[in-house]
């Protein structure tokens, strides 16, 4: 499809749409979107590190919430709900749908929670290889690629780990939220971002570029 009638799309759902053509542009617009002395956080996002945010607001002058540094399961927990009151916070998308839509699935859920209610702005970097069609397509994307590569990043034990797809493929009619049982199962919480009550909090950055999961 046309990457013009997704930021149309977008903007529909009440999504502010922003196009870059590469990581280093879109470092440059993140900067902008994040005000000095704000509460900064993000997700386990492979694309925000990837575009170099995770160093900048590490770096830069902002109050900026470290889970990195958490040393016990307390504290990061402690960290995930400061998050939620966060002033800004940076994420990726499992996956975004030409109606403009964002899908995405948690082990945790704490970075759907902030996406869908909480921090004051939301800002989604995605990049091209995240479109997808419907959410049919969002649903697969998560069960072939961004969880099989997720947990064997994290290391964790679970089926796509070993098989690089979710068990649920293997029967007839997989539902979408069928899978392993596994305890380290990350496909565990499923939000789905339509149209936005609160207009442009979530933001939402392409990247000309194939990043993260």
């Amino acid at each position: 499809m046309e990457l013009e009638i997704l930021m149309k799309n977008l903007e529909k759902n009440n999504m502010k749409p922003y196009y870059c053509e590469n990581s280093q542009e879109a470092l440059e617009l993140v900067k902008t979107l994040i005000p000095e002395g704000s509460v900064v956080t993000h997700g386990g996002s492979v694309t925000i590190a990837e575009i170099g945010a995770v160093d900048l607001v590490s770096n830069g002058n902002y109050k900026y919430l470290d889970r990195s540094k958490c040393k016990t399961d307390e504290e990061k927990q402690k960290i995930y709900r400061d998050g939620f009151f966060a002033d800004v916070y940076l994420t990726s998308s499992n996956a975004v749908t030409e109606n403009g839509e964002l899908y995405n699935v948690d082990g945790n859920a704490n970075r759907i929670s902030s996406i869908a209610f909480g921090p004051k702005s939301v800002i989604v970097v995605v990049g091209v290889n995240k479109i997808v069609k419907n959410l049919d397509e969002a649903i697969y994307r998560v069960k072939t690629i961004a969880a099989p590569k997720n947990t064997v990043r994290l290391g964790l034990d679970t089926y796509c780990s070993k098989n690089g797809k979710c068990v649920s493929l293997n029967m007839e009619c997989p539902k979408m939220s069928d899978g392993c049982h596994s305890p380290q199962r990350i496909c565990c919480s499923y939000l789905v971002s339509g149209q936005q009550r609160e207009k442009d909090r979530i933001k939402v950055i392409i990247v000309n570029e194939s990043l993260g999961y």
